[in-house]
């Protein structure tokens, strides 16, 4: 499951991760008085200058970031948090590893949070809102942002398959309290495994740090003296972040070649009968997968089978209805009695449950059967390779189409 920045390692990762080995040491933390800035210290240097957040914090992933968020925003029991019904397990788990209660809502045709339904399932006790960049793309942070605010609580971005994005001229992660971003192999770029938080609060920052290392200031400056004491170990290792710190020099050169690519995938799929692309809230997307949205079920099943796999409803990883980790859930209550994760059961959400059916998504960046990404561009492709690519897929879409008779 390589994402683009898997396919673009090279001699500059290998330099990093040997100059980590040269050293000897392979701990974010150096002693003394000529002790030099670790690889870790300055990946999270690199990457809050990238993306223009005031401070970042390496973990050992994505799921570590969000839970350190969360707890370092004071999320916990009595709170819930509304997460979207299309998106990994790491955003509900997280949740509730906080003692707080994940309500699931619906998406729309951008495959991420419908403003609509957020706002309806607003409560007394929502804390945050956690809009999931799906598949490289932004939710509506225009809307989600004003819901929050009227409602009194906070955005928190899962960014895990949108690094490097943008909405509004604004890098993703920066516009909610906390944005939190995965590294692991199948994403916009790699550390092979392990994940960023970034915020632009200096105390929130100094929480996510306690949190994700025995409650010990940043740096281990001492111990922090407000909010949570207690932390965990969540500390990204020196080898990691050489191989981390090489891709974030690559980053905006790997988005540039997706949104490329995608291009020419856009261009050569255009004026497809009963089909469209997937609502895009803003040009900044990492283009690391194409999505066709069909009018027709059956006609999008029929067109991702003949493709070799599954619309995104398919996806035992991302949709809420098919994961296994929720069945254990749907019995299981809260000190009040109601499910510990709302809307959890199959059918709960009927428009997330349609849209998916009539998505089928393809590789730009992104090769991933976990998400469903079929075809067969990759980031290494020419305009010219992918639009030879593109045009096989075109004409196998219009096989099935002219085959199910509805625009002959």
């Amino acid at each position: 499951m390589p994402g683009p920045g898997w396919y673009m390692m090279d001699e500059a990762e290998q330099a990093e991760v040997l100059d980590v080995l040269r050293e000897g040491h392979l701990s974010r933390y150096r002693f003394g008085a000529e002790a030099s800035p670790s690889k870790t210290m300055l990946f999270e240097w690199e990457m809050a200058s990238l993306l223009g957040a005031e401070h970042a914090l390496a973990l050992n992933s994505c799921t570590s970031g969000l839970l350190a968020g969360l707890t370092a925003l004071g999320v916990g029991p009595g709170d819930e948090v509304i997460v979207p019904g299309y998106t990994f397990i790491a955003s509900i788990a997280a949740v509730l590893f906080t003692g707080a209660r994940p309500v699931l809502a619906e998406i729309d045709e951008s495959l991420t949070l419908d403003p609509g339904d957020v706002a309806a399932k607003i409560t007394p006790a929502t804390k945050a809102i956690m809009p999931v960049h799906m598949i490289g793309a932004p939710a509506d942070l225009d809307r989600l942002a004003e819901i929050a605010e009227q409602a009194g609580c906070v955005l928190v971005e899962d960014c895990a398959q949108a690094c490097g994005g943008s909405y509004r001229g604004r890098r993703l992660g920066t516009i909610g309290a906390v944005g939190v971003f995965s590294l692991n192999t199948g994403k916009t770029m790699t550390a092979g495994d392990g994940g960023l938080l970034v915020t632009g609060s200096t105390a929130l920052h100094r929480q996510a740090f306690a949190f994700h290392d025995h409650g010990f200031a940043p740096d281990r400056a001492g111990l922090v003296d407000e909010g949570p004491r207690m932390g965990l170990n969540l500390r990204m290792h020196e080898l990691a972040a050489a191989i981390g710190l090489a891709q974030s020099r690559k980053l905006d050169g790997i988005l540039e070649r997706c949104r490329s690519l995608k291009a020419v995938v856009s261009e050569e799929l255009r004026g497809l009968p009963g089909v469209r692309e997937r609502v895009v809230h803003d040009e900044g997307e990492c283009a690391t997968a194409h999505v066709l949205v069909f009018d027709d079920p059956g006609l999008a099943a029929a067109v991702a089978g003949a493709l070799g796999g599954a619309t995104l409803a398919g996806s035992v990883k991302h949709n809420y209805a098919h994961m296994g980790q929720l069945h254990a859930e749907f019995a299981r209550t809260d000190a009040e009695g109601r499910p510990a994760v709302a809307n959890a059961a199959p059918g709960s959400l009927p428009r997330t449950d349609d849209v998916l059916s009539r998505s089928v998504a393809l590789s730009v960046g992104v090769v991933d059967g976990y998400l469903g990404t079929l075809g067969e561009v990759r980031v290494l492709d020419t305009p010219e390779s992918a639009a030879v690519k593109t045009a096989a897929v075109r004409q196998t879409i219009e096989s099935v189409i002219a085959s199910s008779g509805r625009w002959s």
